[in-house]
């Protein structure tokens, strides 16, 4: 007997389902209704610089960087958390929501997009257009930090205080949340690039040897820390003689790697400091018994979890998958808005 398919499963999947989207500087993250993240690709898209075309998205993208022809240039368009080339951006969500969908649909999604917390009204206002311009049919706004803290599983909506650290790639936010909302919080715009930004000098400056971003975080990721870790760890790296011009390998230690991330982790250190500073006692009461919880890509780096501890006194631990805490927490928003309409900002034309 041919069993014939169910209508409803066949409408449903060609009628939109709605989205959540991680927007990040490093990565971009997708989450389907009813299906959960279905993409997770770096945010760079290669484009012919003759025809502004698009050639290739995402992975395919960011093998490219550092390494194409004249005539193709390798762009990461977001800078610092938000959106610095609103066309190329509009191509990269275009392509990402097209391969989400994976067929066409007959109503376009509506699209919950994570942005930072300390975002400017222009900044969001490039988002709102640049998601509408990529096929999105309504656009609302959320806070990481709010979406990080809901993607762990605290208790947003109690009048608990809770405290989230997110380290992505061009921005850090610490913020305390509680009833639906963000007490305090701080952004800074020092997170994953700029380490990556600080190997690189300090290969500049103490080898004369240039490298590129893509070595820099392969050294952050291998040998990198932010406080004395039990071994010692080496690593060979190759780039090109800045006095010869010849391409060379050096042998870098996991103590030196330490010493070149030490500015932008003391900026971090600094900004969770502030954040505890200006949180209401009471609601400091609550962080010292529940601890804060670290997420995003950058809370990976071995030993910034022990440092933090070291520097607060509070205790302190990184989420599982913390790469995926935003947009897990946004497709939570999504799949659940009746209960988190509060965490939710509507962004609408003036």
């Amino acid at each position: 007997m041919i069993k014939l398919p169910n209508l409803r499963d066949l409408f449903s999947s060609i009628i939109s389902h709605d989205m959540a989207v991680d927007l990040g500087t490093a990565s971009t993250l997708v989450y389907v209704e009813g299906k959960g993240i279905v993409l997770n690709q770096p945010s760079v898209v290669a484009i012919e610089k003759k025809t502004g075309m698009a050639i290739a998205v995402g992975d395919e993208a960011k093998k490219m960087l550092g390494r194409t022809p004249d005539e193709i240039k390798a762009i990461r368009p977001m800078k610092d958390g938000v959106i610095a080339d609103f066309e190329i951006c509009e191509e990269m969500l275009r392509a990402f929501i097209k391969t989400a969908q994976k067929r066409r649909s007959i109503v376009k999604p509506r699209i919950i997009v994570c942005v930072p917390s300390g975002i400017t009204e222009v900044e969001k206002r490039a988002v709102r257009d640049s998601a509408e311009h990529a096929g999105a049919r309504e656009v609302y706004l959320v806070a990481e930090p709010i979406a990080a803290a809901i993607g762990v599983g605290l208790p947003v909506s109690s009048p608990i205080g809770s405290m989230v650290i997110d380290i992505g790639g061009g921005t850090t936010e610490i913020a305390v949340i509680a009833l639906s909302g963000i007490v305090s919080n701080t952004s800074i715009r020092t997170a994953g690039d700029e380490m990556d930004e600080a190997i690189v000098e300090y290969l500049r400056k103490s080898y004369s040897v240039l490298i590129g971003e893509q070595t820099a975080e392969d050294i952050k990721i291998k040998i990198g820390s932010a406080f004395p870790v039990e071994e010692s760890r080496e690593m060979e790296v190759k780039g090109r003689d800045l006095v010869s011009g010849i391409p060379r390998a050096v042998k870098v230690r996991s103590e030196e790697i330490r010493e070149a991330l030490r500015e932008p982790i003391n900026l971090i250190v600094l900004a969770v400091k502030k954040a505890l500073e200006q949180t209401p006692p009471e609601l400091a009461a609550d962080i010292v018994d529940a601890g804060i919880v670290m997420t995003g890509g950058g809370s990976l780096l071995r030993g910034l979890d022990a440092l933090l501890r070291e520097e607060t006194n509070l205790p302190i631990k990184v989420a599982d998958n913390p790469r995926e805490c935003i947009v897990l927490g946004a497709g939570r928003i999504l799949e659940s808005r009746d209960n988190f309409d509060k965490v939710l900002m509507q962004s609408r034309r003036e």
